[in-house]
C-alpha cells in the first residue's frame, strides 16, 4: 500500500514516490547547540524517528542525516559570557543532546555532520551561486539576491513584499535588496572565523543546511522536515540556494514540518517562563512517557504542554503496559486449538493490524494508529478475562497473533519496547510508593553486590488501606523443588486471586521453586517469618534484610509480598530472591 504524506511545498497530501526505488532520504534540521534540549526540540526528533521507523519497516532503506548547527549567535555570545571557547559549549550541549534523546529512545541518525567540520563545502557553494550570478559580495559580507530566484516564497506562500517584515531581517543599506540573506559574513571580534575568497569569515545561518544536506543525500533528495518555524525562512532560504547552485527543481520532493508546541494553550517563550528543557521534565516525568505524549498528537497539529497532559499520557501508557503484562501471562499459559470464538478474534487482529498500518500511511497518523493499539488492548484483556474466568487453555496461535501485533506496532511508535518492571510510581498512593522503593532499594543493593539473584513479578497495584508482608527463609538441604502444601499457600498467597496460578504457569504446576531456586527444606531448618507493617512503617528496610541476613552460610532465599487492600479487593506484588553467594 501506498504511503500518503501532506507536502509544505504543495500544501496537499502526496503519495510517497522514492527518487530511488526502495531507498528513502532524509535530512532533518537539527539543534543549535547553546543549551540543553527543550521540549520544542524534542518534538521533531521523536517525530522523525517514529518516521524512520515506519519506512524501515515499509521496507525502505533509510538514509537518515540530521545536523547541529555548531557556529551560530547564540553559541557565541554563550562562550563570550562564560569566557570559553565555542567550541567547549558546543559539546556540552551536544553530549546532553544525545543525552536525553537516547533516553526518549530515539534511534541515532546516520549522519550527523557539524558545520564547523564542513567550512570548505560551504565556501565552494557560496562560490557557486555567485558563479551562478545569485550572490553578491560587499565589503567581504556575501548576499543572496533572493530576486533572482523564480520560485522564492514558494514553500511559505508569500510573495517578496509580504516578506519584507519577515523573520530574522537585517537592515542594511548595502544589500540590494531588504530580504537579501547573508551567505558569508565578515569576521568580528570575539568571534570564530575561517578564511575565504572574500576574507576571514563565518557561513551565514541557512546556506550550512543546503550544503551538508547535498553533501551527503545528494542534490535532490526525498525528505526534508523541521518545525513549521523553520518554514520562513530558513527552509525557503534552503531552497533558493540548493536550487540556485545546482539548477535542479525541486531541491526536496516532500517538505514536512511539525505543529507548534505551547504550553498550558501559551506559546512557549522565555520570555513567558514557560520554556521547558526537557532534562528538567524527566525529573517529574520517565522519558518513555514523555516521548508517547508526544507521538499521541499527530505532528501537525498544535501540541499543548501541561502536566495534566503529560499526566494523561502516563495513564494512558499504563494501559498499554498492563495490557503487555497480561498477554506475558497468556503467553505463559498452556495453549490449546481454537474455537469459533477465538478464529473470530484472529481475524479481529488481523483487522486491528490493518488499521494502524492504514493510520501510518496516512500522513504518519500517530495518533489514529494509537487507537488502534488500546483497541488491541482492549481485546487481549477481554480475551484473557474471558479464558480464565472458563478455566481454559488459550488458543496458541491467536496468543502468538496478539504478541507479534502488539510488538510490531509498539516498536513503529518506539513504546514498550522493553518490558519494564513495575515502578513503584505507578503505585496511586505515595506511601506505598515508598514501601516499594525500600523493598526495591534492599534488594538492589544485595544484587549489585552479588550478593542475591531476584525476580519480581507482579499483579496489579491500587491506592491502599494497608500492607502486610510476608516473608519464609529456607536453608538448603537437597536439590528437590519445593512444592506448595496447605500452610504454604495460605502464608504466603492467602486468598490472592491469580498469583498462584501466574507463578504455576510460568515454573510448573507443582514448583514455587521453578521461579526462585527453593530446595526442599528439612522441617528443622524451615524459619519462618511473618511480620506486618501499615504503609508509615519505616522498619520494612530492617524486615527485608532480616530476611536476607537470616542465614549467613547458607543459601537463604524468601518471598515478599506486599499486598494492598481495596475495598476488600487484595491486590499484590511478589518479590523473589536468594542468596548466590553461600
Amino acid at each position: 500500500m501506498s504511503i500518503k504524506v501532506y507536502n509544505t511545498l504543495t500544501k496537499q497530501k502526496e503519495e510517497f514516490v522514492p527518487i530511488h526505488p526502495g531507498k528513502a532520504n532524509i535530512y532533518v534540521c537539527g539543534v543549535t547547540p547553546y543549551n540543553h534540549p527543550h521540549v520544542g526540540n524534542a518534538r521533531p526528533f521523536v517525530t522523525w524517528d517514529v518516521i524512520r521507523r515506519f519506512l524501515e519497516h515499509e521496507g525502505y532503506d533509510v538514509t537518515h542525516v540530521q545536523n547541529f548547527t555548531d557556529v551560530d549567535d547564540k553559541i557565541i555570545n554563550t562562550a563570550n559570557k562564560e569566557g570559553v571557547q565555542w567550541y567547549d559549549i558546543c559539546n556540552r550541549y551536544i553530549d546532553s543532546y544525545f543525552e536525553v534523546m537516547d533516553k526518549l529512545n530515539v534511534r541515532r541518525a546516520h549522519v550527523y555532520p557539524r558545520v564547523s567540520e564542513h567550512i570548505d563545502d560551504i565556501i565552494k557553494t557560496v562560490q557557486c551561486l555567485i558563479d551562478n550570478g545569485y550572490g553578491y559580495v560587499v565589503d567581504g559580507d556575501v548576499f543572496y539576491s533572493v530576486e533572482k530566484f523564480k520560485y522564492y516564497g514558494q514553500l511559505s506562500g508569500r510573495n517578496i513584499e509580504d516578506m519584507m517584515a519577515g523573520a530574522r531581517v537585517d537592515v542594511d543599506d548595502r544589500k540590494h535588496n531588504p530580504m537579501d540573506f547573508a551567505l558569508w559574513k565578515s569576521a568580528k571580534p570575539g568571534e570564530p572565523a575561517w578564511e575565504s575568497p572574500w576574507g576571514p569569515g563565518r557561513p551565514g545561518w541557512h546556506i550550512e543546511c543546503s550544503t551538508m544536506s547535498m553533501k551527503y543525500l545528494g542534490e535532490t533528495f526525498d525528505f526534508h522536515g523541521g518545525g513549521s518555524d523553520l518554514i520562513f525562512p530558513h527552509h525557503e532560504n534552503e531552497i533558493a540556494q540548493s536550487e540556485g547552485c545546482t539548477g535542479i527543481h525541486p531541491f526536496v520532493h516532500y517538505w514536512l514540518h511539525n505543529g507548534f508546541i505551547t504550553v498550558n494553550e501559551e506559546k512557549m517563550s522565555k520570555s513567558l517562563g514557560n520554556f521547558f528543557m526537557v532534562i528538567d521534565i524527566l525529573e517529574h516525568y520517565d522519558p518513555e512517557t514523555l516521548r508517547f505524549f508526544i507521538v499521541s498528537t499527530h505532528y501537525r497539529s498544535p501540541l499543548d504542554f501541561s502536566d495534566a497532559r503529560l499526566t494523561e499520557a502516563q495513564k494512558s501508557l499504563a494501559r498499554l503496559r498492563q495490557a503487555q503484562e497480561t498477554l506475558g501471562e497468556l503467553s505463559e499459559m498452556l495453549s490449546a486449538g481454537p474455537t469459533a470464538e477465538s478464529l473470530a478474534l484472529r481475524e479481529k487482529v488481523k483487522e486491528l493490524r490493518e488499521a494502524f498500518m492504514e493510520a501510518m500511511r496516512d500522513d504518519f497518523n500517530t495518533a489514529l494508529a494509537i487507537s488502534h493499539m488500546f483497541a488491541l488492548a482492549k481485546e487481549i484483556n477481554i480475551y484473557h478475562k474471558a479464558v480464565v474466568d472458563a478455566g481454559i487453555k488459550p488458543d496458541g496461535k491467536l496468543v502468538a497473533m496478539f504478541n507479534d501485533v502488539f510488538a510490531e506496532t509498539c516498536s513503529i511508535i518506539g513504546v514498550l519496547e522493553k518490558t519494564a518492571a513495575p515502578a513503584a510510581e505507578e503505585a496511586s498512593d505515595s506511601k506505598e510508593a515508598e514501601l516499594v522503593a525500600a523493598i526495591n532499594k534492599v534488594w538492589k543493593e544485595k544484587h549489585d553486590a552479588g550478593a542475591v539473584v531476584h525476580e519480581q513479578l507482579t499483579l496489579n497495584q491500587d491506592a491502599v488501606g494497608a500492607i502486610r508482608c510476608y516473608g519464609r527463609v529456607f536453608e538448603e538441604a537437597n536439590e528437590t523443588p519445593h512444592t506448595l502444601k496447605d500452610p504454604d499457600h495460605k502464608i504466603i498467597f492467602g486468598e490472592l486471586n491469580g498469583l498462584e496460578d501466574k507463578i504455576r504457569n510460568k515454573y510448573g504446576k507443582d514448583s514455587l521453586a521453578g521461579m526462585a531456586g527453593i530446595s526442599e527444606p528439612s522441617p528443622e531448618n524451615v524459619v519462618a517469618l511473618e511480620d506486618e507493617y501499615s504503609c508509615e512503617n519505616t522498619a520494612v528496610r530492617t524486615f527485608v534484610a532480616k530476611l536476607l541476613n537470616n542465614s549467613d552460610s547458607a543459601k537463604a532465599e524468601f518471598i515478599s509480598i506486599y499486598c494492598p487492600v481495596v475495598q476488600g479487593k487484595t491486590y499484590m506484588t511478589a518479590v523473589v530472591f536468594w542468596n548466590k553467594t553461600a
